[in-house]
């Protein structure tokens, strides 16, 4: 007894005809019988009374009856693996850095199971090498970060470049100056990142190469919680412009003097195993989003 067979005899019935069951389902009249005779034998049961119109047996009402939420429940499955295969549905996880994670992601995501609406999606939101270890133990799918330290045990499809600029107290001393140069940081409190976050990294490899041995800097551990901590008059700091919409009451931002500090942000997956079909759907679709809706685009910016 299949699926198939099951359909053909609820056809059957819904027409009250063989003849009419084989046209609507394309088949043959005499496959239609055969595959009634066939169910009757598996069942050891007759379902229609011979040498009459279509008239179901007890036993073939009793079949109606209790096969009609197994079709249904068949048909959903069938339905179920299809969209599966195709991307429709299914679960992602992703990890995304911040800002993007906190201030880009949200709508796109919106919009996404709105077209989407059976694929379920989780978002980790780490440091980039902390989301690196999440690749390898396979905890995610891909994630949208900046470029690893171990770039080569991945692919990177590059996005686009995040900008940066100074944000501080509009009373703060450096406040006059049209432009920050960065031993001009030495004698005021930096607040930065932990010390895993790329960003911190790259505005340390920037003071360093304008010879700024050591500063006065505070830790903060969010890079979205920065500019809260700007706004509170405890120091400055470096953050992505996009964060600051609308800025903090009584900041104001200057440019760093030299190369502007702007980040590479790309996808990050492995480049040896085969996506899931609903990851892959999702990963097209931010990777498309995300280029283009971004202002610090790759052609607009240098690296």
């Amino acid at each position: 007894m299949d699926i198939k067979t099951i359909k053909t005899f609820h056809s059957i019935v819904e027409h009250g005809s063989f003849i009419r069951a084989a046209e609507e389902l394309n088949y043959a009249q005499s496959t239609v019988t055969m595959q009634i005779q066939k169910l009757e034998k598996d069942l050891g049961v007759r379902l229609f009374e011979r040498g009459k119109a279509v008239q179901l047996t007890e036993a073939g009402r009793m079949l109606r009856e209790q096969s009609k939420e197994i079709v249904r429940r068949m048909e959903q499955l069938q339905l179920n693996m299809t969209d599966l295969q195709s991307g429709e549905a299914g679960s992602v996880r992703i990890g995304v850095t911040d800002p993007t994670a906190s201030i880009r992601l949200p709508d796109l995501l919106k919009k996404f199971m709105e077209q989407y609406p059976r694929v379920k999606v989780s978002v980790a939101i780490s440091s980039t090498p902390a989301l690196v270890e999440q690749l390898h133990r396979d905890d995610i799918d891909f994630a949208i970060c900046s470029v690893p330290d171990a770039a080569a045990d991945f692919y990177f499809q590059p996005l686009f470049y995040e900008p940066f600029t100074l944000l501080m107290p509009e009373d703060h001393p450096l406040a006059g100056k049209t432009v920050i140069r960065p031993s001009d940081l030495q004698e005021h409190r930096l607040l930065i990142t932990s010390v895993t976050c790329p960003y911190r990294q790259k505005l340390e490899i920037a003071l360093r190469e304008s010879g700024v041995i050591s500063a006065n800097t505070m830790e903060i551990g969010s890079m979205t919680a920065l500019k809260h901590y700007v706004e509170s008059g405890l120091g400055i700091a470096l953050v992505p412009q996009i964060m600051l919409n609308p800025m903090p009451n009584g900041t104001i931002t200057r440019p760093m003097d030299g190369s502007p500090i702007n980040m590479l942000i790309g996808m990050l997956c492995k480049p040896d195993s085969v996506m899931k079909p609903a990851a892959a759907t999702l990963y097209r679709y931010l990777e498309r989003e995300l280029t283009r809706d971004e202002l610090g685009t790759l052609t607009e910016l240098p690296p």
